[in-house]
């Protein structure tokens, strides 16, 4: 229910309830033209709807700038009680109507964890779960939950993410890998000295405000082997594009377990100097809004997800 104070629930009729639906998608969007495109109205007709919710509820739930719309502290808290209150709706709805989990999750998640591990499971949700579709966008930005329709995002990160609620996927490790020939051609075997004359492949991108070798950088700390850090290198903004380079005999990946194990049991690459190991602390997070109600098609994703990790981990 909307927690509201009398005065406000008092000037509430059935015409400011379609308000109170435009406040909440301008409130997502920050933008009137955006809600408008969403509403298939004008943006004039937004901007109308919300002044007469305002008045009717008197109180400024926005601030209008030159170019764009900000909340005030009174919108940010209407629109935070919308949209518990909208989370509670929709799952009440679901479990009314139907006993079958249906519904639509929209899942932000890094290309290099979509391509090397999501991806290839989904089969089995989909055949647990025939009624729910999942919609996956990638990217290497972190999503704006507020102006973007996504309900989950997979990160691999350091676990810091104020203001949204996240949970521990699965731990990573990681260690250099490259192709047998490779390893051969440049007596990699257990003398990591032969970096030196080899060629790094990097993931420039590997997580938030990292530095292009962050990667390299911290496997070689661990294993005092900076010295032995080459100076010819390859640069991607992808893990996945790393190991693929280094499938064919490109250079030299840092690889990280859970993207690369099923590659290194089929022998299609090695770990010339050893076994995995804990460098930092970049995990895979499962990340979303705060909800006082988490819809049961999101609760048996999740709960999905770590079941493949739990696989995935005793590998």
């Amino acid at each position: 229910m909307l927690n509201l104070p009398p005065r406000i629930s008092s000037r509430l009729n059935s015409s400011q309830f379609a308000n109170l639906h435009t406040f909440l998608v301008a409130a997502r969007h920050l933008s009137f033209a955006r809600a408008a495109q969403e509403l298939c109205l004008t943006a004039s007709a937004v901007s109308h709807r919300i002044s007469r919710l305002e008045t009717a509820l008197n109180m400024k739930l926005f601030q209008r700038l030159t170019r764009q719309v900000s909340l005030t502290d009174e919108g940010e808290r209407i629109f935070e009680i919308l949209q518990s209150a909208m989370g509670e709706l929709s799952e009440a709805l679901e479990r009314s109507s139907q006993a079958e989990i249906a519904g639509s999750i929209a899942l932000y998640a890094r290309p290099s964890v979509a391509q090397c591990w999501l991806v290839p499971r989904l089969a089995d949700f989909i055949e647990r779960y025939p009624l729910v579709s999942l919609d996956l966008r990638v990217g290497n930005d972190n999503v704006d939950f507020r102006t973007r329709k996504i309900d989950l995002a997979l990160y691999y990160a350091n676990g810091e993410f104020p203001g949204l609620t996240s949970h521990r996927l699965m731990r990573e490790q990681m260690a250099p890998v490259c192709s047998p020939e490779y390893a051969q051609r440049h007596r990699l075997y257990e003398n990591p000295q032969n970096l030196s004359h080899c060629t790094t492949l990097h993931d420039s991108l590997a997580w938030d405000h990292a530095a292009y070798d962050a990667e390299w950088t911290l496997w070689a700390e661990q294993h005092h082997l900076l010295a032995a850090l080459p100076k010819r290198t390859l640069t991607f903004d992808r893990s996945d594009l790393c190991v693929t380079a280094a499938m064919s005999h490109a250079g030299i990946a840092i690889g990280r377990q859970q993207l690369v194990q099923k590659r290194i049991d089929r022998g299609e690459l090695v770990l010339p100097f050893g076994g995995f190991s804990q460098c930092g602390h970049y995990d895979y997070y499962l990340v979303h809004p705060p909800l006082s109600v988490v819809p049961k098609r999101l609760q048996v994703f999740i709960s999905w997800l770590h079941e493949c990790a739990q696989a995935s981990s005793e590998h």
